[in-house]
Order: C-alpha cells, then sequence, then structure tokens
C-alpha cells in the first residue's frame, strides 16, 4: 500500500460532533507527500476537563477556529480516492460521520458509504500481544517519540507506524474495511 491518507480527530467532550482539530497526513508512493492541520470550533463549543488533560486543547485555541463544513472544504479533495489510515478507526469515523450528518445530511452516508477505512488496531491486535494503543504502536515498530493526542503528531506517528506494519508483511489491504 503506497498511498493512503491517515487521520485523526481529538474532541472536545464526550459529544460525537465535538472534534476541535483534525490532523492528515497525506501518502503518495510511500512517503509524505502533504499534511493538514486544523483546529475546529467544536460542536457544541465546550470542553470537559478529561478531554482537556489529553490533548491541551481549549476555548483560546478554537474559539476563532472555523466551523467544520469550511474545514471539510479543504479536507475533502485531500482524501479523495484515497484509503484512510486510523489508530481505532472506528472512533474516528463516528465523529466524521456525525458531523458530515449534522451539516451535509443529504450526502452524509453516500460520503461515508464511499470511503475505505484501515483500522491498525486491527492490524496489531493480529500481529501483537496486548496493549494495543498509539504509544504501543509506536513502541513495538520502535518509531521516534511523538507528542501523543496531537492530531498532527498522530497521523505522523501513524505513518510511520503503517511503513512498518507494511515492511513487517505486506498484508494491509487485506484490512481495508474490516
Amino acid at each position: 500500500m503506497k498511498n493512503f491518507a491517515a487521520i485523526d480527530f481529538e474532541t472536545a467532550n464526550n459529544e460525537r460532533s465535538s472534534v476541535c482539530s483534525v490532523g492528515i497526513v497525506i501518502v503518495k508512493n510511500g512517503e509524505i507527500a502533504d499534511s493538514f492541520y486544523s483546529l475546529i470550533l467544536p460542536e457544541p463549543n465546550y470542553y470537559n476537563y478529561w478531554c482537556c488533560q489529553v490533548h491541551g486543547l481549549g476555548h483560546n485555541d478554537t474559539d476563532n477556529a472555523p466551523i467544520f463544513p469550511d474545514v471539510w472544504k479543504q479536507i475533502e479533495p485531500l482524501i479523495k480516492g484515497l484509503p484512510l489510515v486510523a489508530h481505532n478507526c472506528q472512533f474516528d469515523l463516528q465523529f466524521l460521520y456525525s458531523l458530515l450528518k449534522r451539516h451535509f445530511p443529504q450526502e452524509a452516508d453516500e460520503i461515508v458509504s464511499s470511503l475505505n477505512w484501515i483500522d491498525t488496531v486491527s492490524i496489531l491486535k493480529d500481529r501483537k500481544e496486548f496493549p494495543h494503543k498509539l504509544i504501543d504502536a509506536v513502541n513495538y515498530y520502535e518509531v521516534p517519540e511523538v507528542n501523543f493526542h496531537r492530531a498532527i503528531d498522530d497521523t505522523k506517528a501513524l505513518y510511520e507506524v503503517t511503513k512498518k506494519m507494511k515492511e513487517e508483511r505486506d498484508d494491509l489491504l487485506d484490512y481495508v474495511n474490516v
């Protein structure tokens, strides 16, 4: 698998529509060709303590951030036609779907059903013993330390992990939409 988009969302609270940042790394021919990061005004616009502790973002970071539809206009052409790689993709997919359903209700189902996902947690579970967090994958595959829970940094780490997984065994396409 030489072409894909690694994607990660961070959230402000427990609401599925509360995405406050997104990071994307575009991989072409096995190398990072582009990256995208944006803060997003969360919906609803409040932060819970635990989310702030995880990623360090808060109102000061996102009160003037763009709303999701404006960010989606930038994301959609970047990821078009590429399989999306995420660590625990069900987490990221539910947030993306919630935002698409909220802002593009007529198109959301079609958009999401057209996406192909590869979940590195599923691959990790097949190859390594528990635990299976991104930090564990980074350690298993000896990826240089990253600033975890910053969406763009997580996607860069995810790229490195995915590359090492492919080197370990070239069967990643067997995990599409699994």
